[in-house]
Protein backbone atom coordinates (compact mmCIF):
# COMPACT_ATOMS: atom_id res chain seq x y z
CA UNK A 1 0.00 0.00 0.00
CA UNK A 2 2.87 2.36 0.81
CA UNK A 3 4.35 1.96 -2.67
CA UNK A 4 1.00 2.64 -4.36
CA UNK A 5 0.67 5.90 -2.44
CA UNK A 6 4.28 6.89 -3.23
CA UNK A 7 3.74 6.33 -6.96
CA UNK A 8 0.46 8.24 -6.97
CA UNK A 9 2.09 11.10 -5.04
CA UNK A 10 4.97 11.14 -7.53
CA UNK A 11 2.44 11.83 -10.28
CA UNK A 12 1.00 14.73 -8.29
CA UNK A 13 4.48 16.14 -7.70
CA UNK A 14 5.41 15.83 -11.39
CA UNK A 15 2.26 17.72 -12.44
CA UNK A 16 2.96 20.39 -9.84
CA UNK A 17 6.59 20.76 -11.01
CA UNK A 18 5.41 21.18 -14.60
CA UNK A 19 3.13 24.04 -13.54
CA UNK A 20 5.47 25.79 -11.10
CA UNK A 21 9.10 25.09 -12.04
CA UNK A 22 10.41 26.73 -15.22
CA UNK A 23 13.62 24.65 -15.18
CA UNK A 24 11.61 21.42 -15.11
CA UNK A 25 9.39 22.66 -17.97
CA UNK A 26 12.41 23.70 -20.06
CA UNK A 27 14.20 20.38 -19.62
CA UNK A 28 11.04 18.44 -20.44
CA UNK A 29 10.54 20.58 -23.56
CA UNK A 30 14.12 19.90 -24.64
CA UNK A 31 13.56 16.16 -24.11
CA UNK A 32 10.28 16.30 -26.09
CA UNK A 33 8.68 14.09 -23.49
CA UNK A 34 9.31 10.75 -21.85
CA UNK A 35 7.01 7.81 -21.17
CA UNK A 36 8.13 5.64 -18.27
CA UNK A 37 6.83 3.40 -15.53
CA UNK A 38 7.62 1.82 -12.18
CA UNK A 39 6.49 -1.65 -11.13
CA UNK A 40 7.24 -4.61 -8.96
CA UNK A 41 8.67 -7.60 -10.83
CA UNK A 42 5.40 -9.54 -10.50
CA UNK A 43 3.44 -6.46 -11.73
CA UNK A 44 1.19 -6.51 -8.66
CA UNK A 45 1.90 -2.79 -8.24
CA UNK A 46 2.60 -0.66 -11.30
CA UNK A 47 2.14 2.90 -12.51
CA UNK A 48 3.19 4.72 -15.65
CA UNK A 49 3.81 8.37 -16.45
CA UNK A 50 3.45 9.99 -19.88
CA UNK A 51 5.28 13.29 -19.73
CA UNK A 52 5.24 15.94 -22.42
CA UNK A 53 5.56 19.74 -22.35
CA UNK A 54 1.77 19.92 -22.77
CA UNK A 55 1.04 17.90 -19.64
CA UNK A 56 1.64 14.80 -17.58
CA UNK A 57 -0.70 11.83 -17.59
CA UNK A 58 -0.42 9.04 -15.05
CA UNK A 59 -2.34 5.81 -14.56
CA UNK A 60 -1.95 2.33 -13.15
CA UNK A 61 -0.48 -0.46 -15.23
CA UNK A 62 2.42 -0.68 -17.67
CA UNK A 63 1.58 -0.25 -21.37
CA UNK A 64 3.95 -1.95 -23.81
CA UNK A 65 5.02 1.28 -25.56
CA UNK A 66 6.94 2.87 -22.66
CA UNK A 67 10.45 4.25 -23.21
CA UNK A 68 11.66 3.10 -19.79
CA UNK A 69 10.52 0.76 -17.04
CA UNK A 70 11.97 0.37 -13.57
CA UNK A 71 11.12 -3.03 -12.12
CA UNK A 72 11.77 -3.75 -8.45
CA UNK A 73 11.99 -7.23 -6.93
CA UNK A 74 9.43 -6.31 -4.25
CA UNK A 75 7.40 -3.39 -2.96
CA UNK A 76 9.70 -3.10 0.07
CA UNK A 77 12.79 -2.85 -2.15
CA UNK A 78 11.07 -0.19 -4.25
CA UNK A 79 10.17 1.89 -1.22
CA UNK A 80 13.73 1.67 0.14
CA UNK A 81 15.31 2.78 -3.13
CA UNK A 82 12.71 5.39 -4.09
CA UNK A 83 12.92 7.16 -0.73
CA UNK A 84 16.40 8.39 -1.67
CA UNK A 85 16.54 8.06 -5.46
CA UNK A 86 20.11 8.75 -6.45
CA UNK A 87 22.32 7.18 -9.08
CA UNK A 88 24.28 5.13 -6.55
CA UNK A 89 21.11 3.58 -5.09
CA UNK A 90 19.91 2.52 -8.55
CA UNK A 91 23.30 1.13 -9.57
CA UNK A 92 23.65 -0.81 -6.32
CA UNK A 93 20.11 -2.13 -6.74
CA UNK A 94 20.86 -3.25 -10.29
CA UNK A 95 24.05 -5.01 -9.20
CA UNK A 96 22.20 -6.79 -6.37
CA UNK A 97 19.30 -7.76 -8.65
CA UNK A 98 16.74 -5.72 -6.73
CA UNK A 99 16.18 -3.35 -9.68
CA UNK A 100 15.82 -4.22 -13.33
CA UNK A 101 15.91 -1.62 -16.07
CA UNK A 102 13.77 -2.28 -19.14
CA UNK A 103 14.69 0.14 -21.89
CA UNK A 104 17.60 2.42 -22.65
CA UNK A 105 19.92 3.41 -19.80
CA UNK A 106 20.23 6.82 -21.48
CA UNK A 107 16.54 7.37 -20.73
CA UNK A 108 17.25 6.64 -17.05
CA UNK A 109 19.95 9.32 -17.05
CA UNK A 110 17.56 11.78 -18.73
CA UNK A 111 14.89 10.94 -16.16
CA UNK A 112 17.27 11.45 -13.24
CA UNK A 113 18.33 14.86 -14.59
CA UNK A 114 14.70 15.84 -15.06
CA UNK A 115 13.73 14.75 -11.54
CA UNK A 116 16.65 16.74 -10.13
CA UNK A 117 14.86 19.89 -11.39
CA UNK A 118 11.76 19.07 -9.35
Amino acid sequence: MKLKIMLWLLGVMLKRALRRKPGFRERLTAMRGLDWGIATEDLSISRHYRMSPQGIETATGLPVDLDLELRFESAAAAVRILRKPNQKAFLTGMMDGRVRLVGDSGDLTRLQKLLADM
